[in-house]
Order: structure tokens, then C-alpha cells, then sequence
């Protein structure tokens, strides 16, 4: 099968049978109508319709080395700075489309999955099957054109639970049996960004210790479909809303977070990539270089999403006529510094890409860590510049029915703007309001800073990729120990 288009995609999920709770209520008929999800979704088929636009599909797809069809570009696997330059092209052109606000658009499993592709030799040592699985589940995603998610967080207490209690007694997601069809597993992720409005879903948690047992039945990696008898989806209250003009970000950008429960849930031996042994998880990650792939990925949605922030400032300044103000070209130009930071940071990952020893061309990863570090703590800061620029002008923003109602000519005669009428500069304050006032924009501030982890996390990825410590250490001892010149 090729890639699909926009209305397979909504077919697909529409399709799908998932027990999905809302507000207390399960969701019935098409996932795609439900007002939670109808934007989001909609925004995504746009994703997969631009690869099926002859204008696009070179730049977006490339032919299976299987099949011949063309499948999405960012499942290909780089052995060469020709394929690192086409996957970014691809992710800038989708990103462009969603300027950064989709943080799981499907470039970002495809881009999981293939880095975990990568490194399944390693597993062969643990069960030669487990590799067979990894590999022939990474080509059924590129030549299905599988939109996918991931569940890799548990909730406190599950990850509690799986430090102090036994591991038969643990809440802690597990194994609970393994049998001729599979494995049965039950425990609870959360944070499954988009894990409604995709068709599959990864799992691959951190593994609870174990001192007690040979096999660990914690450690487990699999995938399987969303709607599995015993797979359970609880949302969170929708941030989105139907109104482009009163919600321009939301209505478009709104993806779902979701509690996922799996309740004695059947995983199919076909479908297992490791189970029992835990060091194969920080091997997996560790050695398909899972996290550098995923920064490169995150890097250039950093740069859209940027680009889009300064677009706005410079509209609101404009807007207020105060552009050429010496704190708005400041404010400009601080941005503008980390726009060209984070180019410079994804190019040098690039220049300084080398091979794995599977053959596989890496970006350089401290380059790339540097940006995710860098971002989450610029992100909350163009927020601020933006919500006190818009001021007051945040507050007062009628609703698209307010124009169209009886009151609405007073609204076009006292909120126009100096050279706007009041429709679009409302429309405007509107757009800086979602960002900077809104439950949404909370939730993408949110989002931005834990993103890749906490910041002592990043900070730890940061000094264990680092490869010069013991050299500059050196140059300082060796630095001090010169004798002084004599005169």
C-alpha cells in the first residue's frame, strides 16, 4: 500500500473501534466529527494530502526498498548527508504547514521508529525473533504509512509502586502471563499525546528495578493497534473549539493528551521487541540513537515555531505602530539571535553527522541537545514579550458571533486599528491571546519545557554526550604548569 492521502487517514480513525472516555462519557460514532478532535485531525489529513500533491511528493516521499511505492521520507533510514538533507526538508515543509504547534505530528514516530529500527541487530543476542519483529514492524509502519503515538511515561504512583512493592503485587505496568498467542499486559501511561487520533501505538516504558527475578516482567517493549480488547483511552478536557477566527491556534492544533489503561491487554508474539532483560532498554535507545534522531526532528520544528513567534511580534508592533521602538527592535532582535542559534545549532548537527556502527548516519548530538536545553527556557520568554505587548488588547477580544450580531457596527467603528478595520486587528489580538492567555497556550508553554525531559535530565544528556571534558581538563593543568617565561 502507498502512503495514503488526508481522507484515508480520517477513514482509518473513523474506522477504529476504541473505548475512549470524554468528560465522563464515552465517545460514540466517528472520531473525526467529535469536536474535540475534528480540528487536530483535519490538520493532519492537510499533512498527508500534501504528499500525495505532486508539487510536494518528491520533497515528502521516497520509494520502498520493499515494494517500490513511495512512502513517507521520514522513515528513511540516513546513511548519507544526501538522506539527512532530504529527512530535513521533508520536517520543514510539514512543520511549515503546522508552524511548530504539532509536537507529535507523524514525522515524529515515523522518526522514532525508524531510529529504533536501526539498532535492532542488538537484539538478536537476546531473541533473534525480537529483531525479526522490530524490523518487519518498522516496514509494515513505512509501506501502511501508519500514523503512530507512544506511551512511555507511567503515573506516580504506578512508578512508586514498581520501586517498593513486589513485583506480583506492584501497580506498576508488567507482564502479568505469557502464553501461546502472547503476552498480557496491564498497567497505565499517561501523557499519549495524539493517542486517539493515530492508529498504533508504541510502548516502551523504563523498567521497574528487579533483585529477585531472572526475567523482569517491567521491561518490555511492543506496539500494537489502538482499539485492543482491554485498552482503555481517558482524555483530558479539550483545550479546541470549532471557530477558527475565535480560536486560530486551537482550532487547528489541538492534540489530545490521553490516559492510557491496558487491562490484561493480548500483545501478539509477532509483536514483542524485547521483554524480561532491562538492559536491552537503555541499550535500544542508547545505541539506535533514538534521542539525537528525535532532537533532530524537534529542531527544526523549534525553527518554525520561532519564525512564527517573531512573525507575530512584529505584526503586534506594527499593528501598535511602535515597530521602530528601542525596546520592540530589542525585543526583535533577541529573537531573531535565537532564530539564528537554533539554524546554526541544526546545521552544525549536520556537518558533524557521522556513522553509526550499523552504517547509519547520525547527526552530531550535542549541537542538537543544545537546542532542546536552549528552547524550553527561550519558549516561555517570547510568551512574555507577547502578552506584554498585546496588554490590555489581550483582554478585550469579541467573538466572531459579536461582529455578526446587531452590536456589531459599534465594534467596526471603536476597536479598528489606525490602518485595520476592527474585524482583523481583533482577529490579530486574538491569535496573540491564544498563545499568551489561553488554556492552550498554557498547555504549550507546558509542553515546550518538559518536552525532552526535565531540565536535569537534558542537563545529564548533555554532559554524557560531551566528549572533551577530560581534554579541557588537561589544557588547564598543563596550562598551569608552565613556567613562567624568564625576562
Amino acid at each position: 500500500m502507498p502512503i495514503k492521502s488526508g481522507k484515508q487517514y480520517i477513514e482509518r480513525i473513523d474506522r477504529q473501534n476504541i473505548n475512549i472516555w470524554y468528560k465522563g462519557e464515552p465517545i460514540k460514532g466517528p472520531l473525526s466529527e467529535h469536536s474535540a478532535f475534528q480540528g487536530l485531525i483535519q490538520t493532519q489529513a492537510d499533512l498527508y494530502d500534501m504528499q500525495c500533491d505532486a508539487r510536494y511528493m518528491e520533497q515528502l516521499t521516497y520509494p520502498s526498498p520493499d515494494t517500490g511505492e513511495r512512502v513517507g521520507l521520514s522513515f528513511l533510514p540516513p546513511k548519507n548527508a544526501e538522506d539527512l538533507q532530504k529527512r530535513r526538508i521533508m520536517m520543514e515543509l510539514w512543520a511549515r504547514r503546522h508552524h511548530g504547534f504539532l509536537g507529535r505530528a507523524p514525522d515524529y514516530m515515523n522518526t522514532a521508529i525508524m531510529s529504533l529500527y536501526t539498532a535492532a541487530n542488538i537484539l538478536e543476542e537476546h531473541h533473534p525473533k525480537y529483531a525479526e519483529n522490530l524490523r518487519n514492524y518498522y516496514k509494515y509502519c513505512r509501506d501502511h504509512d501508519i500514523t503512530l503515538s507512544h506511551a512511555f511515561i507511567q503515573p506516580y504512583a504506578c512508578k512508586m509502586s514498581g520501586q517498593q512493592d513486589a513485583a506480583e503485587d506492584a501497580i506498576a505496568a508488567k507482564v502479568e502471563e505469557m502464553n501461546h498467542e502472547g503476552m498480557i499486559i496491564s498497567g497505565a501511561f499517561l501523557m499519549a499525546t495524539q493517542g486517539a487520533t493515530c492508529e498504533e501505538m508504541l510502548v516502551f516504558p523504563t523498567p521497574s528495578p528487579t533483585m529477585s527475578q531472572d526475567v523482569n516482567p517491567s521491561a518490555f517493549a511492543f506496539a500494537v493497534p489502538n482499539d485492543l480488547p482491554g485498552m482503555t483511552f481517558i482524555c483530558r478536557e479539550s483545550y479546541g473549539a470549532t471557530s477558527s477566527y475565535d480560536y486560530p491556534l486551537s482550532a487547528r492544533y489541538e492534540e489530545m493528551d490521553t490516559l492510557v489503561i491496558f487491562d490484561r491487554v493480548l500483545v501478539p508474539h509477532d509483536r514483542i521487541f524485547y521483554y524480561g532483560d532491562e538492559t536491552y532498554a537503555g541499550r535500544l535507545f542508547g545505541e539506535s540513537h533514538f534521542h539525537t534522531h528525535i532532537a533532530h526532528q524537534m529542531a527544526v520544528r523549534f525553527i518554525v515555531k520561532t519564525e512564527f513567534m517573531l512573525g507575530l511580534l512584529e505584526s503586534l508592533a506594527d499593528e501598535q505602530n511602535i515597530g521602530l521602538e528601542p525596546h520592540m527592535v530589542s525585543n526583535v532582535s533577541k529573537v531573531i539571535t535565537f532564530l539564528e542559534t537554533f539554524k546554526a545549532l541544526r546545521l552544525a548537527s549536520e556537518q558533524g553527522a557521522s556513522h553509526d556502527k550499523f552504517g547509519y548516519l547520525v547527526p552530531a548530538a550535542s549541537p542538537l541537545i543544545a537546542s532542546s536545553i536552549l528552547f524550553p527556557k527561550f519558549y516561555p520568554e517570547m510568551v512574555e514579550m507577547i502578552q506584554l505587548l498585546g496588554s490590555s488588547g489581550l483582554i478585550m477580544i469579541p467573538s466572531e458571533l459579536d461582529f455578526r450580531s446587531e452590536s456589531g457596527p459599534y465594534l467596526n467603528q471603536y476597536l479598528k486599528g489606525s490602518t485595520t478595520d476592527a474585524r482583523d486587528r481583533i482577529a490579530l489580538f486574538r491569535l496573540a491571546w491564544e498563545l499568551g492567555a489561553s488554556s492552550f497556550g498554557g498547555r504549550q508553554t507546558q509542553f515546550e519545557r518538559f518536552f525532552f525531559g526535565n531540565a536535569q535530565t537534558a542537563a545529564y544528556r548533555m554532559y554524557n554526550h560531551f566528549e572533551q571534558h577530560e581534554q579541557l581538563r588537561s589544557r588547564i593543568s598543563d596550562f598551569l604548569s608552565q613556567e613562567k617565561p624568564s625576562s
